[in-house]
């Protein structure tokens, strides 16, 4: 392979980041990012995510906006941001004025104005405010709403399918660090929904409520005028950060459950070319997916069939049904285990969702006409008598969330998830290890007593729900809705990926599927329709080899590493013959300390090793080269590394 740049390395991508500019005002600081404010803190303890005014396409797509005229002024106890924006595409335009200013006595106004000249059609204008999630979850707050009136309230702990607070004017709670954080919404009705859903580390406050028609338009003439102003009081309690993080495995809790990948048609030829490599990586299992809308039939399936074969995996079948009437789907599904029984009864597991659930559903809207669940599912029961039953969505939680199966009818509640639905930054994407946890709660609650799988799941989205497509990404950049997103191929994708197995492995799930063998969410290149910058046909992504490892752990004891879901790390560690194997990351572009036992093996994926990984399936099982004599250890993972740790058995 050619010698790819750093920035390919670590996020498949040349796309340039401008580092945010962090603003001060005696101890308030925020970060000043496209426009918008990030990680807002309180001497140096975080008080809210993010406040942001965005704007938003008819398909729930966010406009980059061009920013013009931007001046920032600051002193010891004050700082102002001004500027002008124009967010557009080939259709329509909506201008808007900007300013922020924040004061030492903890006082944080954000004001935005804005109009269109030609009308705008859009499903959201206006401000979004992100509360995070840890330390808040499940906690008091108190509401303001627009009346007036003053009432107590819960950020909820299990993930509420709706909104969890409405008809919003101001909300006030007391964040972990002891600090009281209000924050009062002007201009326009606000409502909360909890962004665990979608896999976001936050609880989101927006306009305009959802019980209002979508999308919406801006008429000529008509003028956004909106403020928020956020108040901090109190002294901070919390305790400060240590340099390092410790690798002790404690306790055991379950097993390392399989890994599978999803496969879809327009993947085969691309797979059929890298067979010999994904050999060795050796999936589980391969979903296989059926539409008939995209003129899906029997020669597909026996294709992707021809790669299950060659790889030795078992088959599930992910079948969406397009019939919406109890019969029409009875007899599609009594035709397609007709189907299978022609192509020799290949499928272990049947997935089965009704085609409108393949679109979002948004709270307050009636739901499309589908069949029964119950009697969709005792009919694919009777179409394969011999295979596992699942069924739930093949869009993300969200939807499983909001329209719960009856699980009674099934042996596995299926759902998938994308980091990426509403923002495509670096940070907001990682951040999303923070809410898996309660992805992973939640889905227990939804599936009781029935065993549940998440995935095929990437970094990049399958589909759109909220829209028409996912979005192409011809230019190869950070964007969210993207179906091809450059980090799948860089060292951060193969960090997201171990993390997302480690969160659902310790959440319980049965079957855990990441990512393709090729295509936009593959792990080793093959000839495609979008950019791959630095790789050749055949190279190896990262990813590849955090799947392998996993891989060869299924089946194995699991130790807990007690690493904080916010924290620097991810990881998973398993009991095996020779020793506790270790996967660990780093999640950020910042190096991180890792002390860990004397005379481990080690072996690390990062920005160095990369090119020599790239073509050695192989390279994660060299660990000579990093072992440690010392009486302790210490190692230093770079800018979104991976380390396998071997704590071997005493001999």
């Amino acid at each position: 392979m050619s010698e790819p740049s750093h920035a390919i390395r670590l996020f498949g991508t040349e796309e340039a980041v401008e580092p945010p500019r962090v603003l001060r005002a005696g101890k308030l600081s925020a970060e000043l990012v496209a426009g918008n404010l990030r990680y807002i803190r309180w001497d140096g303890a975080e008080v809210l995510r993010a406040v942001s005014f965005i704007v938003r396409d008819k398909d729930w797509g966010t406009y980059n906006p061009k920013i013009s005229d931007l001046e920032v002024e600051e002193s010891d106890d004050r700082f102002t941001v001004t500027f002008s924006a124009i967010a557009a595409d080939d259709e329509q335009s909506f201008a808007y004025d900007a300013r922020i200013e924040g004061r030492a006595d903890g006082t944080l106004t954000f004001h935005g104005t804005g109009h269109s000249d030609g009308g705008f059609l859009t499903n959201r204008t206006g401000f979004v405010i992100l509360h995070p999630i840890d330390g808040i979850a499940g906690e008091p707050v108190e509401i303001t709403r627009t009346d007036g009136t003053v009432e107590p309230g819960t950020f909820p702990a299990e993930i509420d399918p709706l909104q969890p607070m409405m008809d919003l004017r101001a909300l006030s709670h007391t964040a972990p660090s002891g600090l009281r954080v209000t924050c009062l919404m002007e201009g326009d009705t606000y409502e909360m929904e909890d962004q665990r859903n979608w896999s976001d580390a936050s609880y989101k406050t927006y306009v305009r409520p959802l019980a209002l028609p979508w999308p919406y338009r801006i008429e000529p003439g008509e003028q956004i005028d909106q403020t928020i102003t956020v108040t901090v009081s109190g002294d901070t309690t919390g305790g400060t950060a240590t340099d390092s993080a410790k690798i002790a495995p404690g306790a055991k809790h379950g097993v390392v459950p399989p890994l599978g990948m999803g496969l879809r048609p327009e993947d085969v030829a691309g797979t059929q070319g890298g067979i010999d490599r994904l050999k060795d990586l050796a999936p589980a299992y391969l979903i296989l997916h059926h539409d008939p809308r995209a003129g899906h039939g029997k020669a597909e399936l026996a294709a992707q069939l021809d790669i299950v074969r060659a790889l030795g995996c078992n088959a599930w079948l992910e079948a969406v049904i397009v019939a919406t009437d109890d019969a029409g789907a009875t007899a599609e599904v009594a035709h397609l285990g007709a189907l299978a029984a022609d192509l020799g009864d290949p499928f272990e597991t049947v997935l089965v969702s009704p085609a409108p659930d393949m679109k979002c559903t948004l709270p307050g809207s009636e739901w499309p006409e589908t069949p029964d669940a119950a009697t969709l599912y005792d009919a694919t029961r009777a179409a394969f008598p011999e295979a596992r039953i699942g069924g739930g969505m093949f869009s993300y939680f969200t939807e499983l969330n909001r329209k719960r199966p009856p699980v009674s009818h099934l042996d596995l509640v299926s759902f998938t998830t994308s980091p990426m639905v509403h923002a495509g930054d670096d940070r907001s994407v990682m951040e999303t290890h923070e809410a898996h946890p309660a992805i992973a709660l939640t889905a227990k609650v939804i599936a009781a007593n029935t065993p549940w799988a998440v995935g095929p799941s990437a970094i990049g989205v399958r589909d759109n729900p909220y829209g028409e497509a996912a979005k192409d990404n011809p230019d190869n950049i950070r964007q969210a809705m993207n179906i091809n997103d450059p980090r799948q191929r860089g060292l951060f994708g193969a960090v997201w990926n171990l993390g997302y197995f480690a969160d659902f492995a310790a959440g319980g799930a049965a079957a855990i599927a990441l990512g393709a063998p090729t295509g936009a969410f593959g792990a080793i290149a093959a000839p495609a329709d979008f950019p791959q910058p630095g790789f050749d046909d055949g190279d190896l992504f990262p990813v590849f080899h955090v799947l392998r490892g996993l891989r060869r752990l299924a089946g194995q004891e699991m130790r807990a590493l007690d690493l904080p879901a916010a924290g620097p790390l991810t990881g998973l560690a398993a009991d095996t013959g020779e020793g506790i194997e270790i996967w660990v990351a780093n999640k950020t572009a910042d190096p991180v300390d890792v002390s860990i036992a004397a005379g481990a093996g080690i072996a690390v994926l990062d920005a160095d090793s990369f090119t020599a990984a790239a073509t050695d399936p192989a390279f994660m099982d060299r660990m000579s080269d990093h072992e440690t004599d010392d009486e302790t250890g210490t190692l230093t993972l770079s800018a979104h590394a991976t380390a396998r740790i071997l704590l071997r058995h005493p001999t």
